[in-house]
Protein backbone atom coordinates (compact mmCIF):
# COMPACT_ATOMS: atom_id res chain seq x y z
CA UNK A 1 0.00 0.00 0.00
CA UNK A 2 1.49 3.34 -0.93
CA UNK A 3 1.79 6.19 1.55
CA UNK A 4 -0.67 8.71 -0.04
CA UNK A 5 -3.55 6.21 0.11
CA UNK A 6 -2.71 5.30 3.68
CA UNK A 7 -2.58 8.96 4.65
CA UNK A 8 -6.01 9.55 3.09
CA UNK A 9 -7.48 6.53 4.84
CA UNK A 10 -6.31 7.74 8.25
CA UNK A 11 -6.89 11.49 7.76
CA UNK A 12 -9.19 12.51 10.66
CA UNK A 13 -10.43 15.58 8.77
CA UNK A 14 -12.25 13.57 6.11
CA UNK A 15 -16.02 13.67 6.51
CA UNK A 16 -16.94 11.04 3.93
CA UNK A 17 -14.86 7.98 3.19
CA UNK A 18 -14.84 5.64 0.25
CA UNK A 19 -15.81 2.08 1.11
CA UNK A 20 -12.16 1.11 0.65
CA UNK A 21 -11.00 3.80 3.10
CA UNK A 22 -13.64 2.73 5.62
CA UNK A 23 -12.54 -0.90 5.25
CA UNK A 24 -8.90 0.08 5.82
CA UNK A 25 -9.81 2.00 8.99
CA UNK A 26 -11.79 -0.97 10.30
CA UNK A 27 -9.02 -3.36 9.19
CA UNK A 28 -11.48 -5.48 7.23
CA UNK A 29 -11.77 -6.37 3.57
CA UNK A 30 -13.65 -4.31 1.00
CA UNK A 31 -16.15 -7.13 0.41
CA UNK A 32 -16.86 -7.43 4.13
CA UNK A 33 -17.37 -3.67 4.33
CA UNK A 34 -19.88 -3.78 1.47
CA UNK A 35 -21.65 -6.68 3.24
CA UNK A 36 -21.95 -4.60 6.42
CA UNK A 37 -23.41 -1.73 4.37
CA UNK A 38 -25.88 -4.04 2.61
CA UNK A 39 -26.96 -5.51 5.96
CA UNK A 40 -27.55 -2.02 7.36
CA UNK A 41 -24.90 -2.47 10.04
CA UNK A 42 -22.66 0.27 8.66
CA UNK A 43 -24.20 3.56 7.54
CA UNK A 44 -23.47 4.81 4.04
CA UNK A 45 -24.90 7.42 1.72
CA UNK A 46 -25.08 7.67 -2.05
CA UNK A 47 -23.26 10.57 -3.67
CA UNK A 48 -24.31 10.44 -7.28
CA UNK A 49 -23.37 6.95 -8.43
CA UNK A 50 -20.83 6.59 -5.61
CA UNK A 51 -21.22 5.12 -2.13
CA UNK A 52 -19.62 6.97 0.78
CA UNK A 53 -19.36 6.13 4.48
CA UNK A 54 -19.59 9.00 6.98
CA UNK A 55 -16.42 8.99 9.09
CA UNK A 56 -18.41 9.05 12.34
CA UNK A 57 -20.36 5.95 11.24
CA UNK A 58 -17.25 3.85 11.89
CA UNK A 59 -17.13 4.82 15.56
CA UNK A 60 -20.87 4.17 15.87
CA UNK A 61 -20.47 0.72 14.31
CA UNK A 62 -17.60 -0.18 16.65
CA UNK A 63 -19.53 1.10 19.69
CA UNK A 64 -22.55 -1.07 18.74
CA UNK A 65 -20.32 -4.12 18.29
CA UNK A 66 -18.71 -3.54 21.67
CA UNK A 67 -22.08 -3.09 23.38
CA UNK A 68 -23.39 -6.30 21.80
CA UNK A 69 -20.32 -8.20 22.94
CA UNK A 70 -20.66 -6.90 26.50
CA UNK A 71 -24.34 -7.90 26.56
CA UNK A 72 -23.56 -11.44 25.42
Amino acid sequence: MDTPQLAEATDPTLVLLTVEEAARRLRIGRTTCFALIRAGELESIPVGRLRRVPADALAEYVARCRAQQRAA
